[in-house]
């Protein structure tokens, strides 16, 4: 049986956090972690890893509407290298165009209205993250001969 898989929606006051179930292929959404200017709790993300047993980690890529990179693509980036540097796992860099926008809608539609800083979207835009790497491998497993 496949291990989970953890997403993570890196941001410089909040990480979102999401896992894989491998026996439905879903995910759900986990507490976000806080940041200090992006940098996480790595003991926290330690222990995250080791409940969840995940040997791979998924890290959304904030890229511009029009593909290009920003400062916070860069920053993601660093943070997958240091999860991988620091853990060991797999890191997948995933395209997150328009998953803040799609967690803002997810959430309103849950009744949420508002101060997002109070109640933060970012697990939510973590597991929009995982569910789309979970099509995406999906697909290329089919596709496999």
């Amino acid at each position: 049986m496949p291990s989970p898989v953890l997403a993570f929606d890196y941001g410089l006051r909040n990480i979102g956090v999401a896992c894989s179930q491998p026996e439905t292929g879903l995910a759900s959404e986990l507490a976000p972690l806080k940041a200090r200017d992006g940098v996480p709790d790595w003991e926290q993300i330690a222990r995250l890893l080791a409940q969840w047993q995940a040997r791979q980690v998924v890290v959304g890529l904030p890229l511009n509407m029009d593909g290009s990179e920003s400062e916070l693509s860069a920053r993601a980036r660093k943070f997958g290298k240091r999860l991988h540097g620091r853990f060991g796992v797999e890191v997948q860099m995933m395209d997150e165009r328009l998953s803040s926008y799609a967690a803002k809608d997810e959430a309103g539609e849950r009744g949420q209205r508002g101060n997002y800083s109070k109640q933060p979207i970012d697990s939510i835009a973590a597991r929009l993250i995982l569910e789309s790497w979970l099509t995406q491998q999906q697909q290329q497993n089919q596709q496999s001969p």
